[in-house]
């Protein structure tokens, strides 16, 4: 018993030292330093903690534990790592330094979020032990005692890996996915349960993408499921059919199709199923699986609506188009949705007898892509099309480009939309961190930027935090010292929204809800990029 808590302490320790010698094991919890020689014995006789220990009767009173006692006793000539003992069993609601070294290996292990480890074990932790648990054989409850310890600890430690007979929440979100991209048949096979039809679901995911085909979802298999690369089992690029023909007149009548529907899956028909998605809450990849078929067909698909601040291709297709018509001057066709574009669209709403709100819903939609839309009068101002606008862009802005932002950076406060942003993010303070969720009450990373982003007017459709890499839509900032208030920051495996005073609010995995905490040197460590979407 002695040696193998000893051995468990030195794995979390990572320097600690056991020592006996004379035949005693040493105790009490002093800083001074153990004799090099004693009358009868020299530091060759000292035993290291890999060593095997004698049994006294010393040993037996100094490692007698009780229910709530410490792990190990402290040890004499060792300063120690924590200032508190470390508990026998670690189980929800605790607190202790211990937590954080835990909470690290299981996201190492893919068992949890990445996240910046805390000292509280939560349900999130909770839910990742009993996953691993599960996966390694050992009582699913949650609470981490010597023998979950210590094979968590284990250099021989398996990755996640989900596969036959596992039950459980992270099964479901792997069925989802699987139906998302059409390789499970429907939606009442998404159970929580890995049986037949999701083994037999994975296979085929993993065939088509050349992978080894195992049937588990491993560490490949599940960062393939959510990259951009994945092949889906749907319709696609280059496919034609009657499906997509229907699919095409109902993206139309939404107003995201900006071409007349053929069958033919092609670039706008990407296009517009990326708007809807994005603006659908589904996953944004441009394929017509089965739950984005579900959505587009529902009476309570969200039709599209272009506005102020967007960018996109949907967005250079209506500037094209108003283009064409005399509105807007080519020179302005730069796929941002600025006052230029705005003026634009109000002139040819008036002129074909629409609502002149400035934003490019389904009637507007329906009318620019008619065949029959009224040119633009002769007479119409020069400023809906030309590089100067008359709502205020000065000179060199034609107020049809993306803002930047100018200046020294500030960390300190925020202003305009980036104040807005933060106020939004603060009132969600305290909600529980739920994987894949995006709010209003629950929400995981990436989900509370999106929620937050379009609660203050920035249409941003629900991306991972890897996804957040790359977005590209926004001014990239590429030092951690320039992020100032408003931007989003991002890190290995996690996003959060940059606040006041050197800090950050996030749906945090390690504390289990959305927090305002400091952006130290965990986030500077694992910084990858910051988005600036305010000037």
């Amino acid at each position: 018993m002695t040696d193998r808590y000893i051995h468990i302490f030195k794995k979390f320790q990572g320097m600690a030292l056991m020592f006996a010698a004379s035949g005693m094991l040493l105790a009490g919890c002093g800083k001074q330093a153990i004799a090099p020689e004693t009358k009868t014995g020299t530091q060759a006789e000292i035993v290291l903690a890999e060593e095997t220990l004698p049994q006294t009767a010393a040993d037996e009173t100094v490692m007698a534990l009780s229910p709530d006692g410490p792990l190990l006793p402290s040890v004499a000539g060792v300063d120690a790592e924590y200032s508190e003992p470390i508990p026998d069993y670690l189980r929800i609601g605790m607190e202790h330094p211990i937590v954080a070294k835990l909470q690290q290996r299981l996201m190492e292990l893919g068992f949890m979020d990445y996240d910046e480890p805390t000292n509280y074990y939560g349900e999130v932790t909770q839910s990742a032990v009993k996953v691993y648990q599960r996966q390694n054989k050992l009582a699913q409850d949650g609470i981490v005692g010597p023998e979950t310890l210590e094979a968590i600890l284990s250099p021989d430690a398996k990755y996640y890996a989900a596969q036959y007979g596992d039950k459980g929440d992270d099964i479901t979100r792997i069925q989802t996915r699987l139906y998302e991209l059409g390789y499970l048949a429907k939606a009442e096979l998404v159970t929580g349960n890995f049986g037949d039809s999701t083994q037999a679901a994975v296979i085929k995911m993993q065939s088509v993408n050349g992978i080894d085909q195992d049937g588990k979802v491993g560490r490949q298999t599940m960062n393939l499921l959510y990259s951009d690369e994945v092949k889906p089992n749907m319709l696609s690029y280059g496919e034609k059919s009657e499906v997509v023909l229907e699919a095409q007149k109902r993206l139309k009548q939404l107003g995201y199709m900006t071409s007349e529907p053929d069958g033919a899956y092609g670039n706008d028909t990407i296009i517009a199923v990326k708007q809807f998605q994005s603006r659908n809450d589904q996953i944004v990849d441009g394929y017509l699986g089965p739950s984005t078929r579900i959505a587009l067909n529902s009476s309570s698909a969200v039709p599209n609506g272009l506005g102020l601040g967007d960018s996109s291709d949907t967005v250079s297709k209506v500037q094209n188009m108003l283009s064409k018509l005399g509105y807007l001057n080519s020179g302005n066709v730069t796929g941002y949705y600025g006052e230029v574009t705005e003026n634009a669209v109000k002139l040819f709403q008036r002129t074909n007898g629409l609502s002149a709100d400035g934003l490019v819903g389904a009637m507007t939609m329906a009318k620019l892509t008619s065949g029959d839309a009224r040119r633009a009068p002769a007479n119409a101002p020069s400023s809906s099309g030309g590089s100067s606008s008359s709502s205020g862009g000065s000179s060199g802005n034609s107020g049809n480009k993306k803002p930047s932002s100018s200046g020294t950076p500030n960390t300190g406060t925020a202003s305009g939309g980036a104040s807005a942003l933060i106020s939004v993010a603060s009132s969600k303070l305290g909600c529980p961190y739920v994987w894949g969720a995006k709010g209003p009450n629950s929400f995981d990373c990436s989900g509370f930027v999106y929620w937050c982003l379009n609660q203050v007017g920035v249409r941003q459709s629900y991306i991972t935090s890897s996804g957040w890499r790359s977005v590209g839509k926004y001014k990239k900032v590429s030092n951690f010292s320039d992020l100032r208030a408003g931007d989003i920051v991002v890190v290995r495996g996690h996003v959060g929204i940059v606040a006041g005073g050197g800090t950050v609010i996030d749906a945090s995995s390690g504390n289990g809800k959305v927090v305002h905490r400091s952006l130290g040197s965990w986030w500077a460590n694992n910084f990858i990029c910051g988005w600036r979407i305010f000037g």
